[in-house]
């Protein structure tokens, strides 16, 4: 519900998501995928500022509009998620039974990328989860949690609607115009 509110650009889909990400860790925490429970809490956090930004960020502080990410907030986004993997993947192999920490940590690590700038409203935001949400599946198969797998399915095609949807926004449209 939370996903497909944020593709609508709906505003509540930020405290649905926060009661859903808080169930979620919960459940990674019992399947121990540490690094997916530790996601679920800064998403928590992410939930509340994602709400504050789509209702008080902005120019006017009226909410954001959707925008593109020029070239240096691309590349410096994606090596965040590169060296969050890093750093992650290496507390959970070295200091955790982590079932799989170095993939558990990856995801975890861009996810956190994908969420900041879904909270900013950047288009790019869903060609990342398009990607992440993908991969998770199959993590989730591995982890023989097969209905997590088909909820992250069903992001993935939200993720691809959300793609399509925030590209003919007018914002966007105008903002290339």
């Amino acid at each position: 519900m939370a996903v497909w509110l944020t593709v609508r650009q709906n505003r509540w889909g930020w405290p649905i998501g926060l009661v859903m990400v808080l169930l979620y860790g919960w459940i990674f925490y019992d399947v121990k995928l540490y690094s997916d429970m530790l996601l679920q809490g800064v998403y928590a956090g992410l939930q509340i500022y994602g709400w504050r930004q789509w209702t008080r960020g902005g120019a006017r502080h009226a909410g954001r509009s959707v925008s593109r990410l020029d070239a240096k907030a691309l590349s410096a986004g994606l090596a965040a998620g590169a060296l969050g993997s890093l750093a992650l993947g290496y507390l959970m192999a070295t200091h955790t039974d982590a079932a799989q920490p170095w993939w558990d940590a990856s995801l975890t690590a861009f996810s956190l990328v994908a969420q900041v700038w879904m909270a900013q409203k950047r288009l790019e935001c869903w060609a990342l989860w398009v990607l992440l949400d993908t991969l998770f599946v199959g993590l989730f198969c591995f982890k023989e949690l097969y209905l997590t797998a088909a909820l992250y399915g069903l992001f993935t095609l939200l993720a691809v609607q959300g793609w399509r949807e925030w590209r003919r926004d007018p914002a966007l449209r105008g903002a290339a115009a």
